[in-house]
């Protein structure tokens, strides 16, 4: 105010939330996400049923999956599901975990903020215990190597495990070390993995069983013309982009042809222009032809008369993975296509998959790119099994890449909390109980374990605490969900990578940081302003209980 004229900085309908009430309001919100998730932690972890506005349902147990389907509108709570977002792009695994340590994080930082303990020196804390955290967790790995098959397949049916996959968790995880192993390559002294070369194709109306890997390709396309072989053997393919067809012109134009001759000479014309296209790909000596784009009725006549296979429409990236898994290279003009420009594979074949006709390019010499057709009794069974798969196919490829894994059932957790608890009596000032709130909040991931398969997690934690004080070094002991007893999780093969565990705490620690060092939260009306003189609410405001719009 000034000479009593008040000074507008903000536009109209605007809201603004400061200090305490800003911090406890985008804690409960991050709380409220973290608790959305908990109870599907673990192999005994609940199902979630989300249904859309369409009537659409999912059933799944897989947090990045609820939380992508969640409208979620409150700010600091879509700072959790991004969390999520990226531990599941990066790792594959490990999501519900990141939330519900995250959400952990911030209730016990909301604790200390109670006992006027500054945001700041919070952050400083979580921080230290962050680096600290990072150094245990290289003290409590273990060393995996590619060959390692047993070792592989139990991280990926340990990242399976509660997943409704009709009891195929030893087959997927068979089929995830097989597939992540076909398309390693080695640089150096380590191994890199690109999971995009895994195709992954799903269709409902089989059995788990009969799940498959293609040493090779699968598109989801059949032959253009039934007079076409269905089997090819030793395929020379020829990978085209161009469209088979005559092109239309970019710019308007019109033909006046005042003699009847002058049509048939267009047609033959035309005529010659798509044989002269078909001639091309037989001289090169190709007998597939898989095109990006659309082939004519006349180039699929001749390809036809010359008993060649030919796939049109086919995606881009998989004519791009079918380069890596053929040899063969992309051609943009048929005039360019020679014989060494065609890859090679041992067998095409169109087959009937459910009701759908398929191609199938097996039997490369080194394949790149492979392919694993999924199978399931009913679509939803199939979109599960494909989460499912996912996951465990991303931590069999992150295992290969680190060549490190560590012990689950909450032993690594455990591990790093207790020390953590040591170490912090060496931080000095406020920041120790910071450092001590980060273990309390690891240790949260064993009690809800716990709490999932009906267990007593206090009776369980004290125990589990109890063998971790007692053992000299590296304790694996976790908790085996199956019994209700504390073992060791080696001998369980319960086993994830290093780089899930990391990668969580790392995110978890990062957005609970962010959403403390947060102290002022200015929301704008939706929508714009309202009219003039419009009471507070008015004009897309849509208030709830006096919330800023947007942060429900």
């Amino acid at each position: 105010m000034m000479a009593g004229q008040p000074i507008i900085i903000l536009k109209e309908g605007t809201e603004r939330e400061s200090g305490k009430s800003a911090r406890q309001n985008n804690i409960a919100a991050a709380i409220a996400i973290a608790d959305a998730v908990r109870s599907t932690l673990g192999p005994k972890g609940m199902d979630k049923m989300l249904v859309d506005s369409l009537g659409e349902v999912v059933v799944t147990n897989d947090g990045a999956t609820i939380l992508k389907e969640l409208e979620v509108e409150h700010p600091a709570a879509k700072m959790l599901v991004e969390v999520a977002k990226t531990q599941d792009n990066e790792v594959g695994d490990g999501t519900t975990t990141a939330v519900i340590l995250a959400g952990e994080l911030l209730k016990r930082a909301g604790e200390l903020a109670d006992k006027n303990v500054h945001p700041t020196v919070i952050t400083l804390g979580y921080k230290i215990a962050e680096d600290k955290a990072f150094k245990l967790l290289d003290e409590f790995a273990i060393s995996v190597k590619p060959d390692d098959v047993q070792m592989l397949k139990n991280v990926a049916a340990t990242a399976i495990s509660g997943k409704n996959v009709g009891g195929g968790n030893e087959y997927l995880s068979e089929l995830a070390v097989k597939s992540v192993r076909m398309v390693a390559e080695k640089v150096d002294d380590s191994y890199r993995v690109d999971t995009d070369n895994i195709k992954i194709e799903k269709k409902h109306g089989g059995s788990v069983s009969e799940s498959e890997i293609i040493s090779g390709f699968v598109i989801d396309k059949e032959r253009v013309h039934p007079r076409m072989p269905s089997v090819v053997k030793e395929a020379r393919i020829a990978l085209i982009t161009q469209a088979l067809e005559i092109k239309k012109t970019e710019v308007s134009s019109s033909i006046q042809i005042k003699d009847p001759s002058q049509i048939q000479k267009f047609l033959d014309q035309e005529d010659e222009t798509l044989k002269e296209m078909a001639d091309q790909i037989t001289s090169a000596g190709a007998n597939v032809v898989i095109c990006e784009k659309g082939i004519s009725d006349s180039v699929q006549h001749y390809l036809a008369r010359a008993g060649i296979y030919a796939v049109q429409r086919a995606k881009k990236s998989d004519m791009e993975k079918l380069a890596r898994a053929t040899g063969g290279k992309l051609i943009a003009n048929t005039r360019d296509l020679g014989k060494s420009d065609l890859g090679y594979a041992k067998e095409v074949e169109q087959r009937k998959i459910s009701t759908e006709e398929m191609t199938f390019i097996t039997g490369c010499k080194n394949p790149k790119s492979v392919t694993v057709l999924l199978r399931g009794g009913t679509e939803h069974v199939v979109e599960e099994l494909e989460a499912a798969f996912t996951d465990a196919m991303r931590v069999v490829a992150v295992a290969v890449e680190d060549g490190k894994v560590v012990a689950g059932g909450g032993s690594v957790e455990t591990y790093i909390s207790m020390h953590l608890r040591d170490f912090s009596s060496s931080v000095g000032g406020r920041e120790q109980l910071a450092v001590d709130a980060f273990a309390v909040a690891l240790e949260y991931i064993p009690r809800t374990l716990a709490e999932n398969a009906g267990l007593d997690p206090v009776d369980l934690l004290l125990e589990l605490k109890s063998r971790h004080s007692k053992g000299k070094g590296v304790c694996y002991d976790g908790i085996s969900v199956e019994d209700g007893k504390i073992k060791d999780m080696l001998k369980l093969k319960v086993i994830e990578p290093v780089r899930v565990k990391r990668q969580a705490i790392s995110s978890a620690a990062e957005v609970a940081n962010m959403i403390l060092r947060i102290d002022d939260v200015i929301a704008s009306r939706k929508g714009g302003a309202g009219p003039a003189g419009a009471p507070p609410g008015a004009g897309g405001m849509g208030g709830m209980g006096g919330m800023p719009p947007g942060m429900m």
